[in-house]
């Protein structure tokens, strides 16, 4: 992640989740919740989400494993993860988040049960690597999910393409104070590998196999799975 993009990160972090849940209308969280469903956890899991920003898919997770699971949330940015502790406090949900690069994840082989990034890969240095290090770090047989936002195609496509060109800049400007953080990352979004793309890409590896995906809400985003080797 480039310095300009970290700094951005940490500029929005006091309103991202406020404006996360205003320009998704809420949605996002029923992403993350059928993205936990997906992967697999269930109580006693040992989970490790990646770039969690303020930690909502970590909490989501730590939901499902229980007291007798483990919920480890990394991020690159620590003014994000920052916001992570208090909430799952405020929740009574006992989750532990550290600073950790998801290109360079200080953890040991076969560590967990499941790794997850939700709407981070896309802004990893070299997404292949960061599959790769998930990867590694996970059971042989555990699963990978990769919650991330597409390209919607037909009237959807019309309608979410006006949507984040015009709307999206104007209203995370408007909440967060940061207007060209919401023009970069629709932009981003609009330009990551999609459907066989990103799947393609997480076979490449070499670490997954049984790759796929299912489009969410229309194709706005996209849930990836795989198991690991």
């Amino acid at each position: 992640m480039s310095q300009a993009v970290h700094a951005m990160f940490s500029d929005i972090a006091p309103r991202y989740d406020l404006t996360n849940s205003v320009l998704s209308l809420g949605i996002h969280h029923l992403w993350r919740k059928r993205t936990v469903k997906v992967s697999g956890a269930k109580s006693g899991s040992s989970v490790l989400d990646c770039a969690t920003g303020t930690g909502d898919l970590a909490l989501e997770f730590k939901r499902t494993v229980g007291p007798t699971g483990k919920v480890l949330g990394t991020d690159f940015n620590a003014d994000m993860l920052s916001h992570a502790p208090a909430k799952a406090t405020s929740k009574g949900l006992a989750v532990d988040f550290e600073v950790a690069d998801a290109m360079h994840l200080p953890y040991a082989d076969a560590t967990f049960d499941v790794a997850s990034i939700s709407f981070g890969i896309r802004n990893v240095d070299d997404p292949k690597t960061a599959l790769a290090e998930m990867a590694r770090v996970v059971k042989p047989d555990g699963r990978i999910v990769v919650l991330e936002f597409g390209q919607p195609r037909g009237i959807m496509g019309l309608t979410y393409r006006f949507y984040s060109k015009n709307i999206i800049p104007l209203i995370g400007g408007l909440l967060t104070g940061n207007r060209k953080a919401y023009e970069y990352l629709p932009t981003t979004a609009a330009a990551f590998p999609c459907r066989e793309q990103f799947t393609a890409l997480m076979h490449s590896t070499g670490r997954l196999t049984d790759c796929s995906y299912e489009e969410l809400t229309g194709g706005i985003a996209f849930l990836y799975s795989g198991v690991v080797r």
